[in-house]
C-alpha cells in the first residue's frame, strides 16, 4: 500500500504548509548565518555615513 501519495494528498493543508515553511525557514537560517559570520568578523550592519 503507497503511503506517500496519501500524505501529500490534501491532508487539511498542512502540506502545503510544509512548501511553504521549509523554504521559509531555509533563507531564514541562511540569512542568520550569514549575519552571525559578519559580526564576527567585524563587520558593521549599519552603512556608514556620508
Amino acid at each position: 500500500m503507497p503511503t506517500l501519495p496519501m500524505l501529500t494528498a490534501h491532508q487539511g493543508g498542512w502540506d502545503e504548509i510544509l512548501l511553504v515553511a521549509g523554504p521559509l525557514a531555509l533563507v531564514a537560517g541562511l540569512l542568520w548565518l550569514a549575519d552571525r559570520r559578519a559580526r564576527r568578523m567585524g563587520g558593521s550592519s549599519e552603512p556608514d555615513p556620508d
